[in-house]
């Protein structure tokens, strides 16, 4: 998911900060997208889980947890990422680096009760020269002069936001949950005891709008912490073609990828640390775009609640790395 590079840090801290996209195919690029992050929707510390983890020795408490079905861990897990989405009871700082088609970019990210703001540090590893921080400090301090433009730009950006709550809800239904071989799984991240979840598209199910179509296309499998019920890596899977009004708004092409790993970052907060797209989709009939994005989060810390003019102040008078 890609962050525009005119203003990326105006997205609340969470999965819709990846939704932008090319005009003309944002809003199905968003509905395929959020119908992958629905699962694990939050705002990104979790290493990479293999399929290979050990699995835990047979015990009352691995009979205890497998003998709950499979679609019970997705209703309770939908719950909580819910709880996840709308999230409004901490705030964040933390570094998110961005590689895509446009560059190598590094950016501190500071979470503020009106939406997050960002400011570039690093580009293609390097530190910025005179100019290019000069003109991202000009870039945050016009946002200070126009709150009503920040408004809006928050307020556009709350359309992933809500894709991705309605098609959450759907989640339980629109597929098939079956166990990964190897249950529960222990050893990969401390103190947890994973479940690990295969799922498919329901042939039953029906999408009852056109942004669902996407939930049609995807399989995977998915990680969950069995005490928290909490997402804590998603693998997606597009293995065959999702059209979007018949093909004629968008066509989302097979042999696409999404990985997404999430942790809590603190007093039960959950949040991204990796997300990895590869997608293929024609926009509007006419222009093919190939996406490939890998984005990495680090470093978090609480920061006090404020407001988006407090945060971006926050970011200017912190001293830019040297490398």
């Amino acid at each position: 998911m890609r962050l525009k590079d005119r203003n990326p840090g105006n997205r609340p801290a969470s999965r819709t900060i990846f939704f932008a996209l090319a005009k003309g195919s944002r809003p199905l690029r968003i509905a395929f997208l959020a119908a992958f992050t629905a699962f694990s929707l939050s705002a990104p510390f979790a290493r990479a889980q293999s399929a290979s983890a050990a699995a835990a020795p047979a015990s009352s408490l691995s009979a205890s947890l497998l003998a709950v079905p499979p679609r019970n861990w997705v209703v309770d897990t939908t719950v909580k990422q819910l709880e996840v989405i709308h999230n409004q009871s901490s705030y964040l700082r933390y570094r998110m680096h961005l590689v895509n088609a446009k560059g190598d970019y590094v950016r501190e990210i500071v979470e503020s009760k009106d939406g997050s703001v960002a400011r570039l540090i690093l580009r293609d590893g390097k530190p910025l020269t005179e100019e290019q921080d000069k003109a991202e400090r000009q870039r945050l301090n016009d946002m200070l002069k126009d709150p009503a433009g920040f408004a809006k730009h928050v307020k556009d950006n709350e359309s992933g936001r809500k894709i991705a709550d309605q098609l959450l809800r759907l989640m339980p239904d629109a597929m098939i949950y079956t166990y990964a071989p190897g249950q529960p799984q222990t050893g990969k991240h401390p103190g947890m005891t994973e479940i690990v979840l295969d799922y498919e598209p329901n042939p039953k199910f029906h999408p009852p709008t056109t942004t669902a179509e996407a939930l049609t296309g995807l399989k995977g499998r998915a990680w969950i912490d069995s005490k928290t019920k909490q997402t804590i890596r998603l693998e997606g899977n597009i293995f065959r073609s999702v059209n979007f009004g018949w093909g004629m708004l968008a066509h989302i092409y097979p042999g696409g990828h999404l990985v997404l790993d999430q942790v809590d970052a603190g007093n039960g907060r959950w949040i991204f640390t990796h997300f990895t797209e590869r997608i293929s989709v024609r926009a509007l009939m006419v222009k093919t775009l190939n996406i490939q994005s890998d984005i990495d989060a680090w470093g978090y810390q609480p920061v006090p609640q404020m407001s988006y003019q407090e945060a971006i102040r926050m970011l200017l008078d912190t001293p830019l790395p040297s490398r």
